[in-house]
């Protein structure tokens, strides 16, 4: 009879166990939900701190000024970037709510129909009637959700600048207290792997920086492609056109699809008043091939060499990496893929480096 009673406490208590352990992951897991936008900001702001790290030790290394100041320095580059970016997006977001707001309905309804004729009477030599396929599409509803999406935008403005003000601020500190992160994980292990540790986290913070950096060069260098690209064939906007197209290569391999299709529809679209087959196309197929051009640039020369110097991982690594964290995780998944990969590269080096697979994966790092 206590023998029953005893396993009758053990399962009791086991249950309860069971249920606070659930009761806390699921508590836990709705407060991340709730500070989300916190965790953003966070993960932002170490990413900006990680970039700004070789010109921090340049300027308090080689120039000699004190941490303060190079600390300042970098905010105000940082601001006058992030204020570039903005004074360069909301004037044209400001321009076209304002066209919006005097948007002649039925006037860009002839337009559009226009440039649908053209493209009809351009793919009908290869017998492709795409009227028929547009009849059913009720264009006047697709217009009412202009207003409402306009009212988001203004909405999401507020939160970018909420936004941006808390990344700065973060972000001051991620830079003026290098030691932030070493000394959080050295209240929290034990002091048999705290060599270790503090050593991954060193050798992560400069794999991470140097990979960062490579992503602003590999950028920057399809931007100023598909500026020079745009700009030759005479797209209006060019400049903000070319920045978001280089900005969707942030996301390996589908973002790039993304960046051309968004460049060939802005081509397009670009003066609906010219004639399609003779000025239009010929636009979309020079910039269709400047923008393959550029991708073939990326995909051979600069990618491999980027990621290969950053991270110490060859290109095939990488390649296998994104796509196995894109079929788990999503685009997601294949934005944190590279760095992840790379950390944990790091720690399997400090903590397993007499492993021969070990030893083989991290070989040179």
């Amino acid at each position: 009879m206590s023998q029953q009673s005893f396993d009758s406490k053990t399962i009791s208590r086991g249950i309860l166990r069971a249920v606070a352990t659930l009761f806390i992951i699921a508590l836990a897991g709705y407060i991340l939900f709730q500070l989300s936008s916190v965790i953003i900001y966070i993960f932002i702001s170490l990413v900006i701190a990680l970039i700004f790290r070789p010109l921090i030790l340049f300027m308090t290394k080689k120039m000699k000024v004190s941490k303060t100041i190079a600390v300042v320095t970098s905010i105000f580059i940082l601001f006058l970037i992030i204020s570039g970016f903005i004074s360069l997006f909301i004037p044209l977001i400001i321009k076209e709510s304002e066209n919006l707001s005097l948007l002649n309905s039925e006037e860009f309804r002839q337009r559009y129909d226009y440039m649908i004729t053209q493209v009809n009477n351009f793919l009908l030599t290869y017998d492709i009637n795409i009227i028929e396929r547009l009849q059913e599409f009720n264009f006047g509803d697709y217009l009412k959700v202009i207003p409402n999406f306009m009212n988001s935008l203004i909405g999401a403005f507020g939160n970018l600048i909420i936004g941006f003000l808390s990344v700065l601020f973060i972000s001051f500190f991620f830079m003026s207290d290098s030691k932030l992160f070493n000394n959080t994980f050295k209240a929290l292990i034990p002091d048999d792997i705290e060599p270790k540790v503090l050593r991954s986290t060193e050798k992560i913070k400069n794999l991470l920086s140097r990979y960062f950096l490579g992503l602003i060069a590999q950028i920057s260098i399809l931007f100023i492609i598909y500026l020079v690209v745009l700009s030759i064939v005479g797209i209006e906007n060019a400049f903000v056109i070319a920045v978001i197209a280089a900005l969707f290569n942030l996301i390996p391999y589908v973002g790039p699809l993304i960046g051309g299709i968004f460049i060939i529809i802005f081509t397009l679209t670009n003066d609906v008043s010219l004639n399609f087959t003779t000025q239009i196309l010929p636009k979309a197929i020079w910039v269709l091939v400047g923008y393959i051009g550029a991708q073939l640039i990326d995909n051979f020369f600069s990618q491999p060499y980027i990621f290969s110097k950053s991270t110490k991982s060859h290109p095939l690594e990488i390649f296998l990496v994104i796509l196995a964290s894109g079929y788990l995780f999503g685009i997601l998944g294949m934005v944190l893929a590279v760095p992840t990969y790379t950390a944990l590269k790091v720690i399997l080096k400090e903590f397993l480096s007499e492993n021969e697979f070990v030893k083989h994966l991290t070989k040179g790092m």
